[in-house]
């Protein structure tokens, strides 16, 4: 004999061996729970509720520990722990882990939509990559496709409008850039593209001004005039209203009436939301340049995003 003592396997000995098997789901669910773990066995089965601070009980005592670790209301909840200490990269992981998993489940909308929410949480600002709100709108998109007439139906469309008024703002950001710099066929570029693709937002009429200034910097009057027309036609109301009056009286026109927007030469982007025939962005490959200025398309200078 060692001498050595072997305690007994009493009954409160294998108690304590099986207590063991709970905590160990507990540590295995994550940190974001470990707090749930804090009392005994007995604790959690008699006041799971006031413990865990309403979350279901079922959640920690399933028998299976993978069942725990991909049930649905864990993965969820895991998610929007994420979310709310700003881990964005790790709650898009859980919610897309939660669609890959639970497509058809009620809270599977829910999933959807915070997906969108994420990618535009990642969004920094107008200045910045905009594949985070491509992402965002691939998402929302995909919440009023997949899952039409849900409670996030009529969000995901306000939200969609959200982003579509960023990305327009992008393009003016960089519009401006490029007519600071002096790059006005560029600019140029980057206005019309708003006014093509996004005549209703708000920056519209900005864009539209801009366009008339960068045509008129590279000696293409007649083209920034009919611009001006239309801005004063389909924007009278808006703040640079007046500048573009202006713009034109001293390029040699007048402030339109309907007879006179109706008389006007064809505008490169008179059809608004439509493909600009005939205009000077889009045949920068084709055509000389206005006024024989010779002046080479300036590349993007921000990224291969620009």
């Amino acid at each position: 004999m060692s001498g050595q003592f072997t305690p007994p396997r009493t009954q409160s000995n294998l108690a304590s061996r099986g207590s063991f098997i709970p905590l160990l789901g507990c540590l295995l669910v994550g940190p974001v729970f470990l707090a749930a773990c804090t009392g005994t066995p007995e604790d959690l089965r008699s006041g799971t509720k006031k413990v865990l601070s309403g979350v279901d009980e079922q959640i920690f005592l399933e028998d299976n520990i993978e069942k725990q670790l991909f049930h649905p209301n864990v993965i969820m909840k895991r998610g929007e722990a994420f979310f709310e200490k700003e881990e964005y990269n790790e709650a898009l992981t859980e919610y897309n882990r939660f669609l890959d998993l639970f497509r058809s489940h009620m809270l599977a909308p829910y999933a959807a939509f915070k997906i969108g929410e994420v990618h535009l949480k990642l969004s920094k600002s107008i200045d910045r990559d905009p594949d985070p709100i491509h992402k965002a709108i691939t998402a929302f998109e995909r919440v009023r496709k997949e899952y039409p007439g849900s409670r996030y139906d009529a969000q995901a469309q306000q939200k969609l409008e959200e982003c579509r008024d960023w990305l327009a703002q992008m393009h003016l950001f960089v519009g401006r850039f490029y007519y600071r710099r002096g790059s006005y066929l560029a600019a140029a570029h980057r206005f019309e593209q708003i006014i093509k693709t996004y005549p209703d937002r708000p920056v519209a009429p900005d864009a539209l001004y801009f366009l008339a200034m960068s045509y008129h910097e590279f000696g293409a009057d007649d083209w920034a005039r009919e611009s001006l027309v239309l801005l004063a036609d389909k924007y009278p109301n808006s703040t640079v209203a007046d500048d573009g009056n202006r713009l034109l009286a001293k390029l040699g026109g007048a402030k339109p009436g309907p007879q006179l927007a109706q008389q006007s030469n064809p505008s490169p982007i008179a059809d608004i939301g439509a493909a600009a025939a005939g205009s000077p962005v889009s045949n920068l490959f084709s055509i000389p340049s206005p006024s024989g200025l010779g002046q080479a398309f300036t590349a993007c200078r921000l990224g291969a995003w620009c």
